[in-house]
């Protein structure tokens, strides 16, 4: 039985926050060698920064320039508490490590190209739901040729939450009982499908970010699987319809 099915992006079918990770660990040795007298912990320096960075995308959403300025913020955050003036030179100098993120070279998640190879083959109606400015999720997408597999059908959204894929549903007129969110994260990918009254799979990242972490109080009208590995989704996918139809 045909169904629809909605790809995240990052972290789901390429890697993502292991670029954002290294970026950030070499930000805080940055910091700590700066702050040296001042005894700053790299550690500190990451904990702050995840701060102002979570904090401020729940207001911006995924803008390309919010990364970065989290770094500016939290070097001001800690010249503020050694009582040290901020330097213009050091806040550009964090600036560009924090864009320097969006020039690094990504890499597909395994059996990126089977899981969808498969799905393709077997008839279903894939779709791409990503998050983030245009430009940089078309990099990714035109890198690994995924219009192959999408065509036309790749959303993407500044703001990734419960309105943004109700409004995708509602101008394509999924049929809900036939349609498929898999992502990584709980907090944009499996929580607003669960709140759309469509199905989800929970499929684990590498590494997480803590801003996709959420408790998922969201009762599911269909499913909610939870997955280790990519290349399990077609299975899952199958073996609930073939459950369906049998009832």
């Amino acid at each position: 039985m045909r169904q629809t099915i909605l790809f995240d992006l990052d972290d789901t079918l390429v890697h993502c926050n292991r670029y954002f990770f290294m970026v950030i660990d070499q930000f805080a040795d940055w910091m700590a060698d700066r702050f040296r007298r001042e005894g700053l912990d790299p550690a500190e320096v990451r904990r702050v920064q995840a701060e102002i960075d979570i904090a401020g995308v729940q207001v911006v959403g995924f803008d390309s320039e919010h990364f970065p300025r989290s770094f500016v913020e939290t070097y001001r955050h800690f010249a503020a508490q050694f009582g040290v003036k901020p330097s213009r030179d050091d806040e550009e100098t964090v600036r560009r490590l924090g864009r320097s993120v969006y020039e690094l070279e990504t890499e597909p998640y395994p059996h990126m190209e089977e899981t969808l190879d498969r799905l393709k083959e077997e008839g279903h109606e894939l779709h791409l739901y990503t998050g983030g400015e245009p430009e940089i999720q078309r990099r990714k997408i035109d890198k690994f040729n995924l219009q192959r597999y999408f065509g036309s059908r790749i959303h993407i959204r500044r703001h990734k939450n419960a309105d943004a894929l109700e409004q995708i549903a509602a101008s394509c007129g999924f049929d809900r009982s036939r349609t498929w969110m898999i992502g990584n994260s709980l907090r944009t990918d499996v929580i607003p499908a669960l709140k759309a009254g469509i199905h989800a799979i929970h499929v684990q990242a590498e590494t997480e970010w803590q801003y996709n972490i959420a408790r998922v109080d969201v009762e599911p009208k269909g499913a909610f699987i939870r997955l280790k590995q990519l290349i399990d989704v077609p299975e899952a996918i199958a073996g609930y319809v073939r459950t369906r139809m049998v009832r």
